[in-house]
């Protein structure tokens, strides 16, 4: 069975730092990209970064540039995410997300348009002001 599953969130001061795990099974972990999109109360999900397991290439939306870092740890079958200086508006459900990779690497624009193969069900990151 496949499964993804995400944690690490919590709440937080802005300037903060949070550290997001997504834990997977179920898979070849080699052969797929793993993403993070995020979705705010009232707002669209929103694809913040992604991280092709094969050759470790990621990628980021602008407005997270800087701030977050995508890692993987191939040994761990787990993708982080390091998000630094937290600000109120990167409040919202954290989800990750994989599709099957091949020989492909993956921008996040690429990454996007892909559907996803699975889902986690998220991590709340709140960020007080």
């Amino acid at each position: 069975e496949v499964q993804l599953v995400e944690s690490g969130g919590g709440l937080v001061q802005a300037g903060g730092s949070l550290r997001l795990s997504c834990a997977a099974s179920g898979f070849t972990f080699d052969d797929y990209a793993i993403g993070w999109f995020r979705q705010a109360p009232g707002k669209e999900r929103e694809g913040v970064s992604c991280i092709t397991m094969r050759n470790g290439k990621s990628d980021y939306t602008d407005s997270v540039k800087g701030r977050f870092t995508i890692s993987s740890d191939n040994a761990k079958n787990t993708v982080h995410l390091q998000i630094d200086n937290l600000k109120p508006e990167d409040t919202a459900f954290y989800y990750c997300a994989t599709t099957w990779a091949g020989q492909r690497s993956f921008t996040l624009a690429s990454f996007l348009e892909y559907g996803m193969d699975y889902w986690g069900k998220g991590t709340l990151v709140t960020v007080s002001s």
